[in-house]
């Protein structure tokens, strides 16, 4: 019974939630138009409409609206649970990420306030015209956030009853039930070594006709079926490079209408209208991190320009519903601590910080329309990359990442975990990096799209820990001879060179338990 209510409740959400959107309303449209057609009976109207509806393909798309609507709405609660329970069940959990987003929004005052600039201003008139003029030519630290996580603890749970000597070694000492390698093994089944694998099988001397050309002409199918589910279950065993772009946008059902475009056009006209502290922030981030990246410094104007518009977009404020961080307030010029003249700012609620600019670099290589590139990017992170910088206890949130990293480490390699320990050399501290980035400027670019296929494919980013991990076993052996933390993090500097398929299969599936 419970879960028939359970069902009930997820669909009542969904039909409430498209209720209100363009879908909706072109779906009336034609709907109400195709009434005036010879073929439509009133005897046998419902049936009649849709079939029309099937034929002419706006089925396939209220599935894909419905497909996408399940893979981003509230987790099931009890009906009389306060809100906050929908963005983070845990009490502690909640308490170190509203701590740590006072800390980020007094740097942002202090910033404001030391420089002297506004949190927001009216751009003059010159100001925009030059802006407008030169669009197309636009050219928050990791350590502190790790010694956050390190400091978690759960108050109502005694570490001394159930974890073994090694689970003390790592510096995550939380309670969440992450999953060990037969359960890995089972829930990424299709990643086996008996599976054709982009990443590996199109590599190996092997005639393409075996794999890879088969493989291709299935995905074109998926492609032109239009088929969200479908395309989402193809990628896990990764997308062919001509097909990725056009099969990513049916996963995260980015349609690009024009409706889609116009959007992007507004928030353009407010990135010329109005100058926003935050976009410091951005212009900073890119000159530290895209620019300077042989990969990415090409894509310079894109990322300014989607960006800025992201910055200014509210509609990303939705996704708050279920992410344990709250989006930051600010007031009125001597108004402070009045709430009726608080506004969120910035106005998407997210603060960027040092590497954000890198969860877009990657997607320039597969988009080169700014709309369809900012409307990709924007459901990424209402997705998965809002994970990687809030504080939860979701299984793809960052703190489950990072346990379960030192987790698959301590059970698979004890002795070099026990041995970088010992230098002062806590892997945890090398890899911290790369997994709040999802590897993004570590990897290079077609190594990391066939990771972030994967994370799309599993509708996880579970697999970047995996990786994670994949990747000091493959240097292990360098790893037992280093004496000192910058000599182990000399041993990982380069990552370019890795092939990620072969990391994962082998560390999961060719490795003795």
């Amino acid at each position: 019974m419970e879960d028939g209510t359970d069902v009930s409740l997820s669909i009542a959400q969904i039909v409430q939630r498209l209720r209100g959107s363009h879908l909706h309303s072109q779906l009336e449209r034609q709907a109400k138009d195709c009434l005036h057609r010879p073929e439509i009976k009133l005897e046998s109207l419902k049936e009649d409409v849709r079939s029309f509806l099937r034929a002419s393909g706006w089925e396939k798309r209220l599935q894909n609206a419905v497909y996408r609507e399940l893979h981003v709405q509230l987790p099931q609660c009890h009906p009389t649970a306060p809100a906050e329970h929908l963005k983070e069940p845990l009490a502690y959990m909640r308490k170190a990420q509203a701590s740590w987003e006072k800390r980020v929004l007094k740097s942002l005052n202090s910033m404001s306030t030391e420089l002297g600039v506004p949190l927001a201003r009216m751009r003059p008139a010159g100001e925009q015209k030059d802006l407008t003029n030169k669009w197309n030519e636009m050219g928050t630290d990791e350590p502190d956030f790790l010694e956050v996580l390190i400091s978690l603890r759960n108050p109502n749970h005694d570490s001394s009853e159930d974890m073994t000597v090694k689970s003390h070694w790592g510096l995550i000492q939380v309670p969440l039930n992450i999953r060990d390698i037969p359960q890995l093994r089972q829930a990424y089944s299709e990643l086996n070594l008996n599976n054709g694998q982009l990443g590996i099988d199109d590599h190996a001397h092997v005639h393409p006709d075996l794999f890879e050309n088969n493989y291709v002409h299935i995905g074109k199918r998926v492609v032109v079926e239009q088929d969200s589910a479908a395309a989402h279950q193809y990628s896990r065993r990764g997308c062919p490079t001509g097909l990725r772009s056009d099969l990513w946008a049916l996963i995260l059902n980015s349609t690009n209408q024009p409706q889609d475009v116009m959007h992007y056009e507004q928030l353009k006209a407010g990135v010329i209208q109005h100058d926003l502290l935050v976009d410091y922030l951005i212009y900073k981030d890119v000159k530290l991190t895209a620019s300077n990246d042989d990969y990415y410094f090409v894509f310079e104007d894109f990322l300014y320009q989607v960006l800025l518009c992201f910055s200014r977009d509210t509609a990303v404020l939705e996704h708050f519903k279920y992410n344990s961080a709250t989006p930051p307030k600010s007031y009125v010029h001597g108004k402070v601590g009045n709430e009726e003249f608080a506004v969120l700012y910035p106005p998407n609620g997210v603060i960027p910080f040092h590497g954000f600019s890198m969860y877009v670099a990657p997607l320039c290589f597969l988009y080169n329309e700014p709309s369809k590139l900012y409307s990709v990017f924007r459901e990424m992170y209402i997705r998965y990359f809002f994970r990687l910088h809030s504080i939860s206890s979701s299984p793809s949130g960052i703190v489950a990442l990072c346990l379960q990293f030192e987790r698959l480490l301590q059970a698979h390699l004890p002795q070099l975990f026990y041995h970088l320990r010992q230098i002062g050399a806590q892997p945890l501290r090398i890899a911290f990096k790369w997994m709040v980035r999802a590897f993004s400027g570590y990897l290079s670019t077609d190594q990391l799209l066939l990771l972030w296929d994967r994370i799309l494919g599993y509708d996880s980013l579970e697999v970047v820990a995996v990786l994670a991990a994949a990747v000091f076993a493959f240097r292990a052996e360098n790893l037992m001879e280093v004496a000192s933390l910058a000599s182990a993090e000399a041993v990982l500097a380069d990552l370019s060179t890795l092939k990620v398929m072969p990391l994962i299969q082998i560390f999961l599936f060719a490795t003795a338990i």
